[in-house]
């Protein structure tokens, strides 16, 4: 590396509801194969495995998810790294909350080294501050839902694969995205109904990968999110369309893979 080249940021992907770190591991390695270091984390409210849920009485919010991102941001950032936050779906809501302290201008005032430079949806729940995940969704017409169920400790879980794959995995075989749904975890329902209070967008640049075929957040629920960054924050947002499905990192990886590095040049 050349005395005027800088380091090249490291990226922190949170998945979406229901979903286990290494269903994302195709993502993951080909953004390592393009030079970048990337790890997907395990938010709190997202179960152990398959239909399962987590040990313990009290039920994981937004805020617990939160706090765990910021952890790892905080981590890295003390070792001098810059950090892009790559969100997927419920992912959004947390990873917008977690930001508060660690933007790099934040962090260079208070004389600490690295930071968040740059906060990326792809196809994200981003609440405004006082709405909840839900919320975002809460125009969303009832045929668009997943049909889930609580169970007595208050974890959410898809209850049919069927309907829950036409919905998700709308741009892969059906049989390939029922077999994606039976993998679903179960996810804490107090998650989706946490506010948020911190509005993290405003603090560093965005970026966008706007999915125009997501039957979960429809195109209209993305490009009002969109408008809303701007309209808070006061800068544009950097935004990529493509024609997918609510999950392209099944669906169009490549695409994927290509916005993560292409974001992180730029950032």
């Amino acid at each position: 590396m050349s005395p005027t080249s800088s380091p090249k940021p490291t990226i922190v992907l949170i998945p979406g509801s229901f979903a286990l770190p290494e269903y994302y591991k195709g993502i993951v390695d080909g953004v390592v194969a393009n030079g970048l270091e990337i790890q997907a984390l395990h938010l709190p409210s997202v179960g152990t495995g398959p239909n399962e849920g987590r040990e313990g009485d009290v039920l994981p919010t937004l805020y617990d998810d939160a706090a765990h991102i910021a952890e790892e941001i905080t981590r890295l950032a003390d070792n001098g790294e810059d950090v892009i936050l790559v969100t997927h779906s419920y992912g959004g809501a947390p990873g917008t909350q977690s930001v508060k302290g660690l933007a790099k201008k934040a962090r260079e005032a208070e004389g600490k080294p690295g930071g968040l430079i740059r906060l990326a949806y792809l196809t994200s729940l981003v609440p405004s501050v006082g709405q909840t995940a839900a919320g975002v969704l809460a125009d969303v017409p009832e045929e668009q839902r997943s049909e889930m169920q609580v169970d007595e400790r208050g974890w959410l879980y898809h209850s049919n694969y069927k309907t829950s794959a036409a919905l998700s995995f709308s741009d892969i075989p059906p049989e390939e995205g029922e077999a994606w749904a039976a993998k679903f975890t179960r996810h804490s329902s107090a998650s989706f109904n946490t506010p948020l209070t911190y509005a993290g967008y405003r603090d560093v640049p965005v970026s966008y990968l706007l999915c125009e075929d997501d039957l979960v957040i429809p195109k209209d629920v993305q490009e009002a999110e969109i408008a809303m960054i701007e309209r808070e924050s006061g800068n544009k947002v950097h935004v990529t369309s493509i024609k997918s499905g609510h999950i392209p990192i099944l669906s169009m990886p490549q695409e994927v893979i290509s916005w993560i590095t292409q974001t992180a040049e730029v950032a």
